[in-house]
């Protein structure tokens, strides 16, 4: 079956008039089950997709005007992941039995050979695949909590690590060879993968969700990592001081994340259909740590497990809340005040207490983020740098190719 192109030069729907949107240049619709990732070519007009009805497409774009897929491999279970490394044409595939599969991609895109098979997984889905040209490796992570690395020469198994539940991404810095294991729990595991074996690093704990999606700024060393939980935050893994930004935009589960060196721009898509660009040149600052009190501590009244203060001061116990500014925990009363705190990446108005309230400054209200509708619910997304390309995946089983070029570039942000 033909994928439609339509080539209408919409855009997404900005909340501010002027804003530079990303431009929608293609529209494949020719899916006919669950699309469970695509990756764009580089410098070709052709999208690689997977799918829960087993198969590998290759889809170029025809005079016509049409996607027809010049290749369909049907594997023995459903495709859940993939890795495609232009630079070689070699494509990783993970599958929902637990195997990954290696092809080799023609030249003219007309055939898939395959290569080698690798058992990694025990009947168990493959979340997600990595692919690491320069050491000649093949990273992968599973829902029995194994990770492992084979290469790719001898098809050999050089290490693993199990985790604590089921490995949902992962991101890989070819620089240092340190892999960053997601996982179902809101963990994110470091290892270092050498040669000779794995070493554990550490554990970075803060989600309180799946960790859906991890990406990789090799240039300063930041991790970005997103999650159920509707947050992503951001590691300073090269700082070794801990530091961890938080960015609150999406208003559902985070499950895409793509980031651009070059305009220090990161891309975050999920189940609220919004694409935000954060600008990640500007300052921002760690969330507080939450207080541990008893009591409010502006006003002293007791929080409701506070018994002898209650019956001290001869009254019902409230709820705790907490202060987003400098994390005092304080009750209802005298928090009541909202606003907006992007310098904390809080894009939408949230809970201050009442000192702080009046100390926010116009600097920490300032937009440093803007929002677009992508028109479906975004399950994977994928950036071709080079031409400044986005494309994105959607459960109603469509892959939409934009032209992000002016979101990237444009200094301004107006916030959602």
């Amino acid at each position: 079956m033909a994928a439609e192109i339509k080539q209408q030069g919409g855009s997404m729907e900005g909340e501010r008039s002027g804003l530079p949107k990303p431009e929608l240049i293609h529209k494949l619709e020719g899916c006919t089950d669950e699309v469970n990732g695509a990756v764009l070519i580089p410098g070709e007009q052709g999208v690689i997709s997977i799918s829960s009805d087993r198969s590998v497409r290759v889809w170029l774009l025809r005079d016509s005007g049409q996607f027809w897929p010049s290749v369909c491999h049907y594997m023995a279970a459903a495709v859940t992941s993939m890795s495609y490394t232009h630079s070689t044409r070699q494509l990783f595939v993970g599958l929902e039995s637990g195997v990954v599969e290696e092809f080799s991609l023609a030249r003219d895109y007309n055939r898939l050979d395959s290569t080698r098979v690798y058992h990694a997984h025990d009947k168990a889905r493959v979340a997600e695949v990595v692919h690491a040209g320069r050491t000649g490796w093949v990273l992968s992570g599973g829902r029995d909590k194994y990770f492992h690395y084979h290469c790719v020469t001898t098809g050999k198994r050089l290490g693993g690590y199990l985790c604590n539940a089921w490995v949902t991404s992962l991101a890989y810095d070819e620089e240092a060879q340190y892999a960053f294991i997601g996982d179902y729990s809101g963990a994110i595991t470091v290892c270092h993968l050498e040669q000779q074996g794995l070493k554990f690093i550490n554990t970075l704990k803060g989600h309180n969700g799946s960790v859906r999606t991890l990406a990789w700024d090799g240039t300063r060393n930041w991790l970005y990592s997103g999650s159920f939980d509707c947050s992503v935050f951001v590691w300073d893994i090269g700082g070794r001081r801990g530091t961890v930004y938080e960015l609150h935009g999406h208003r559902g589960k985070v499950t895409s994340l793509a980031y651009s060196g070059q305009h220090s721009r990161l891309l975050s898509a999920g189940e609220d259909s919004r694409l935000v660009c954060w600008n990640m040149e500007t300052r921002r600052l760690e969330t507080p740590d939450w207080a541990e009190s008893d009591n409010c501590q502006l006003c002293n009244k007791p929080f409701f497990w506070n018994l002898k203060s209650m019956y001290d001061q001869k009254q019902m116990g409230l709820r705790q809340h907490h202060c987003r500014k400098c994390g005092k925990a304080v009750c209802d009363y005298c928090s009541s005040k909202r606003s907006t705190l992007t310098d904390r990446g809080h894009e939408y108005p949230v809970r201050v207490c009442e000192g702080c309230y009046i100390t926010v400054t116009e600097d920490e209200k300032t937009p440093r983020a803007n929002f677009f509708d992508t028109k479906h619910i975004v399950k994977h997304m994928s950036y071709d740098a080079a031409r400044q390309l986005l494309a994105t995946v959607g459960q109603d089983h469509v892959i939409k190719v934009w032209n992000v070029k002016a979101v990237l570039e444009g200094a301004a942000m107006t916030g959602p």
